[in-house]
């Protein structure tokens, strides 16, 4: 386990995963990268200017979102926690599907993140993405969820991004905190910029994440 902790892995997120003993994780971070946005809002301009970054990355298609859900939900312990990150289509038309086959686990809450700055949209503009906290059987909230002070809509502007899909450090920190205990292991197989490796070195707990593109050392 030790050649996997707190590096920035340049791995498939799908062979990390099978790499980690089942029923062993409290908290894991998954943020799918699909065309949900991109479909909907197709504004001629892939490859250019806005819609660069977004439309360079690979994307996953359903079936490998729930490739990634079914290894996930193998090695997440009992009462564990999963944050899913979603944007507002798949709110609307609903992630379901996703876990029909984990009937152990169950969607306990959300969180609206407030980015603090206005985006694309045809009607209204995207101004905030959904944290969708998740929960394996047994569910339990007061033994082991610690903080009762987290808002439902929590504002958050980042600065200087590094990357597309960046997500805000301190909620993050903020909600490992809330669910482990120092040293423990926080699993992010899809990890982009390492935003959850930085929240992890903030709080003294363990990271294991990666990504194809952005992982900088290989196994």
């Amino acid at each position: 386990m030790d050649k996997l902790t707190n590096k920035r892995l340049k791995i498939n997120g799908l062979e990390l995963l099978d790499m980690i003993e089942e029923n062993s994780i409290k908290c894991i971070f998954f943020d799918p990268q699909y065309r949900g946005v991109l479909d909907h809002l197709s504004y001629g301009n892939e490859g250019k200017s806005r819609g660069k970054d977004r439309s360079s990355l690979p994307q996953m298609d359903e079936e490998t979102i729930k490739s990634f859900l079914h290894k996930i939900h193998n090695i997440l312990s009992p009462s564990g926690y999963l944050f899913l990150w979603i944007d507002k289509f798949h709110l609307v038309d609903g992630i379901k599907p996703w876990f029909q086959n984990f009937t152990d686990m169950k969607f306990v809450d959300m969180i609206v993140w407030d980015k603090g700055r206005i985006g694309m949209g045809y009607r209204t503009r995207r101004k905030s993405e959904y944290l969708v906290i998740i929960q394996k059987e047994p569910y339990k909230a007061k033994t082991t969820w610690k903080f009762h002070d987290i808002p439902d809509v929590w504002i958050e502007k980042i600065e200087g991004k590094e990357h597309t899909h960046q997500k805000p450090i301190m909620l993050q920190k903020k909600l490992i905190e809330c669910v482990t205990e120092e040293d423990d292991i926080v699993i992010d197989p899809a990890s982009g910029s390492f935003s959850v490796f930085n929240a992890c070195q903030m709080c003294n707990r363990n990271f294991i994440g990666g990504d194809l593109i952005y992982g900088t050392e290989e196994i």
